[in-house]
């Protein structure tokens, strides 16, 4: 070696010897720390070309790396990083597993915190269950027990689950002296009728004799009974919530949401005055966790231009807002999910249409040609085909993979059009929960083969062009925990292991595998989201989004899967429940 070439060798490595001292590390380097599992296997990352790895490198919000520790210890020292500190290693235990960041591809976020905050009426046997926790609710309240005035809201009752599954009637309330004359509010457990008292109905006056998209339940008298359905809820005249309110209500669910490993929420109908507060909450801080908002008005005339688009927005770019939800029926279990054919136990209808199929034509139309992505609640099997028979006329020639237009729930189908929605790049937006919560009273509802279209989410998959089926759960309609709707998809059982088909399940040849109902709460609702790049696997490049569970779901026995517990959530690669 020549003296000029040594020297020139010198200077340079003293050179970069110097900008150590007086510069120091690269800021990413201090941040960087590996996650790994004891074993080989222990890291489900959902990413095909390494399904199952040791390690997940984490370098300040990204995943740096994935594979062996061996092998990211490697690649993570660069040639002359003399300054770089030994590779911060944590392993988490033998039994446990990590996972991507769990995300609920329909949800509603301040109805549930709204929901645990007031009365919330899931699992009441009868109608008198009801009534008790109403008082009970009210003699926990000195603000509502000593003020008749203040309105009383719930949510969760359903009358088929009662031992005469009838709707209840607003002089209920009356049989319990402390819910006399008071405001009281009960939404149905799916959102899709309501049940108010006396009182209410009072305030209300006269009401129309009908409602176009919505029915007045009335007796044999044609008087209302307190019972409204669909659209008519809308005459009920109950208080908005305040800012405070959201904040509560948000802040409840949001740590529930974490505690059970959600790291990304698709709100299913974010209205305008709740579109502003998260607006205005990205703004001014971090979003404890990432929002996909599906913005909504009820409205037949076009309102696109009046919501914000809001794409990877405010502090840590967590909040977005670039789809619409539009309505078509109603739902099952109030008799309003609309059909072709009338109901089997009730033969007197066929269900409810919310919006007549022109007006919906063409707002989805002038949806589309303004950039949201459209996705629209269809339950129905005409429903349905009345949204797809929209689609494939305003969708024809588009690229689907840019559009990605959404039936949310697609619950009832015929076959035909299980395979048409397939053909067409449509995406199913669905709610495995539902299908064992309907499962009891389906059959009734629908006929021995018209069920067979119903809740198909094998046979969605296999009908995809590109296998995705987001899962989601529906909360507060559905528990919010993503593992009730895992064990639902992957036994089609209830949570105590039964179904009407038994043990084996509810037609069992509709169940997920656990690859396919894990791949659906994370890379596939990612997919439908238009966050697939960053999001929904565990892959060099994306957002450091995970969480370690305390037993391996994909291989325990079926019946330990809901005991399943969440030790840590981690969202930008910071934890933000438990710890690792």
């Amino acid at each position: 070696m020549s003296v000029d070439l040594l020297k020139t060798w010198v200077a340079l490595a003293v050179a970069l010897v110097l900008g150590a001292v007086f510069h120091g590390p690269p800021r990413s380097s201090i941040q960087d720390h590996a996650v790994c599992s004891p074993t080989s296997e222990g890291i489900y990352t959902v990413d095909p070309t390494h399904p199952t790895v040791q390690c997940i490198l984490v370098r300040d919000t990204r995943i740096a790396d994935t594979g062996s520790l061996a092998d990211i210890t490697a690649r993570s020292r660069r040639l002359l990083d003399f300054w770089r500190p030994s590779l911060k290693v944590s392993f988490i235990d033998p039994k446990s597993i990590i996972i991507p960041g769990l995300a609920d591809a329909h949800a509603h976020i301040l109805s549930y915190g709204s929901v645990k905050l007031n009365v919330d009426l899931s699992g009441c046997a009868s109608k008198q269950e009801v009534l008790q926790r109403l008082v009970d609710f009210v003699k926990a309240r000195p603000d509502i027990l000593n003020d008749p005035s203040k309105w009383i809201q719930g949510m969760g009752w359903d009358q088929n689950i009662w031992a005469i599954p009838k709707y209840p009637h607003a002089d209920d309330f009356d049989a319990e002296p402390l819910l006399r004359g008071r405001r009281i509010y009960l939404d149905r457990i799916d959102g899709h009728a309501a049940w108010v008292s006396r009182r209410v109905l009072q305030l209300m006056g006269e009401l129309p004799n009908t409602v176009d998209g919505g029915e007045i339940i009335r007796d044999g008298s044609a008087n209302p009974t307190g019972i409204f359905v669909d659209s008519a809820m809308s005459l009920i005249p109950v208080p908005p919530p305040s800012k405070a309110d959201m904040l509560r209500y948000f802040d409840r669910t949001v740590n529930d949401a974490l505690a059970v490993g959600l790291t990304s929420i698709h709100d299913a109908a974010t209205e305008p005055d709740a579109v502003e507060f998260y607006r205005q909450y990205a703004e001014s801080e971090r979003l404890p966790l990432r929002l996909y908002l599906m913005g909504h008005l009820d409205s037949v005339e076009y309102w696109g231009d009046k919501l914000p688009r809001l794409v990877d927005y405010g502090v840590d770019e967590r909040l977005n807002l670039r789809s619409v939800k539009l309505f078509t029926d109603g739902a099952l279990g109030s008799s309003g999910a609309a059909l072709l054919e009338p109901y089997s136990d009730n033969p007197s209808t066929s269900g409810i249409m919310r919006i007549q199929e022109g007006v919906l034509s063409d707002l989805v139309k002038r949806f589309h040609a303004d950039g949201w992505q459209v996705n629209i609640h269809c339950i129905g099997d005409r429903a349905n085909r009345v949204v797809l028979d929209i689609f494939e006329d305003v969708f024809a020639g588009a690229n689907m993979s840019e559009t990605r237009p959404r039936i949310e729930h697609a619950q009832i189908m015929t076959f035909e059009d299980l395979e048409r929605m397939g053909r067409l790049g449509v995406i199913p937006s669905v709610q495995p929960t539902h299908a064992t919560s309907d499962m009891w009273y389906a059959e009734q509802r629908l006929g021995p083969e018209r069920v067979r279209g119903a809740y198909a989410y094998r046979t969605m998959i296999q009908m995809s062009r590109n296998q995705i089926l987001p899962l989601g759960s529906d909360f507060p309609v559905e528990g919010i925990n993503p593992l009730l709707g895992f064990y639902s998809a992957v036994t089609r059982l209830s949570v105590s292991g039964q179904s009407p088909h038994g043990l084996q399940g509810w037609y069992p040849e509709q169940r997920l595998t656990r690859f396919q109902a894990l791949k659906g709460m994370t890379l596939d609702a990612a997919y439908a989201s238009f966050s697939e790049s960053v999001t929904g696997s565990l892959a060099a490049g994306k957002k450091a989004d995970f969480v370690v569970l305390d037993r391996d779901i994909m291989t325990v026995q079926e019946s330990e899967i809901l005991g399943t517990k969440v030790l840590a959530t981690v969202i930008d690669g910071e934890v933000v429940y438990g710890g690792l």
